[in-house]
């Protein structure tokens, strides 16, 4: 039986066709592939990796983006994805989201071009995952007391500090990690397969369970 949404306030008739089909065609992925097989993931503490090809094939990946392999659906289509992927589970909206908005907007809107053509396609695909390093063990997702901290070199920046409770940090390929330069907050591109680089996965939440979450090293 296929799930219908209560829409108390007649908001679905202020959606475009094109918007009513996004949200239907997630609809029905949550229902034949996340729910069946989600509440095993929830208790073991899992992510159902099987999915991420699944999501860059059907688009779901930077959504919003134009160009670069994103699928270009309007924010709204985009919020549509993100409620219909709650709906299943946070852990796997979590996975989209911090993809989609934290990872590859900034990449998008501020990137250089070598950098959106590096890692966009792969990204929107699900060949790349990247990961969002802000939030610290002092000092949560607070900039100002940020004590990551980021020294220029000779061969581009070396990076010093810890990052706590991030999603996708242990399955990543590219983290953009958020640092201190000569005292102002900066962003950062760092494959995760560089020296120095380490993730390490925290067990035993009591939620989003179905979301790999890490603690990020940089020494």
């Amino acid at each position: 039986m296929a799930y219908a949404a209560l829409d108390y306030y007649g908001i679905d008739e202020l959606f475009t066709q094109e918007e009513r089909i996004v949200r239907d065609t997630v609809r029905e992925l949550v229902t034949s592939r996340v729910m069946p097989q989600i509440g095993k993931h929830w208790a073991a503490g899992t992510f159902p990796h099987e999915l991420v090809p699944l999501f860059g094939e059907m688009g779901l990946l930077g959504p919003s983006l134009t160009g670069y392999g994103c699928t270009g659906v309007s924010p709204t289509a985009y919020g549509l994805i993100c409620q219909e992927l709650e709906r299943g589970d946070s852990g796997i909206r979590s996975f989209c989201s911090v993809q989609s908005s934290l990872v590859m907007f900034p990449i998008w809107a501020f990137g250089s071009e070598e950098q959106k053509q590096k890692y966009l396609p792969e990204m929107a695909a699900g060949r790349v995952i990247g990961c969002f390093g802000l939030t610290e063990p002092d000092f949560g997702s607070n900039p100002s007391g940020m004590l990551t901290t980021a020294t220029k070199t000779a061969g581009g920046y070396r990076l010093n500090g810890t990052k706590r409770w991030i999603t996708n940090g242990s399955v990543a390929h590219v983290a953009l990690v958020w640092a201190k330069l000569e005292g102002v907050v900066r962003g950062f591109l760092v494959p995760t397969n560089s020296k120095g680089f380490s993730a390490r996965d925290i067990h035993g939440k009591w939620s989003l369970r179905a979301s790999v979450t890490s603690e990020l090293v940089m020494e």
